[in-house]
């Protein structure tokens, strides 16, 4: 399913317009992303938690030459379903 699809599914599911599920969506994920960027976990109850995570930095290899190469540290968001959408999913 792609965005277009989540918008016309939220629309048919809450009786109201594209329009204005498009910018409901907008405003979810904008709000989901502000929280994460401030380091804030968000919990959504029967659903899940998105959650920032780090990664220390590491040595890989690079596949091409061989060579041995730095790959450094960054944050990652990651999500965690919750036990109604676990459950529903098996």
């Amino acid at each position: 399913m792609n965005k277009t699809e989540l918008v016309e599914k939220i629309a048919a599911g809450a009786g109201i317009s594209k329009v204005d599920a498009k910018k409901a969506l907008d405003a979810t994920v904008a709000a989901i992303k502000d929280a994460l960027i401030a380091g804030d976990k968000i919990s959504l109850v029967g659903f899940g938690t998105f959650a920032i995570s780090e990664r220390p930095a590491r040595e890989g290899i690079n596949p091409a030459t061989k060579e041995k190469i730095q790959i450094a540290a960054k944050k990652v968001a990651k999500f965690k379903a919750g036990a109604e959408l676990a459950d529903a999913l098996n």
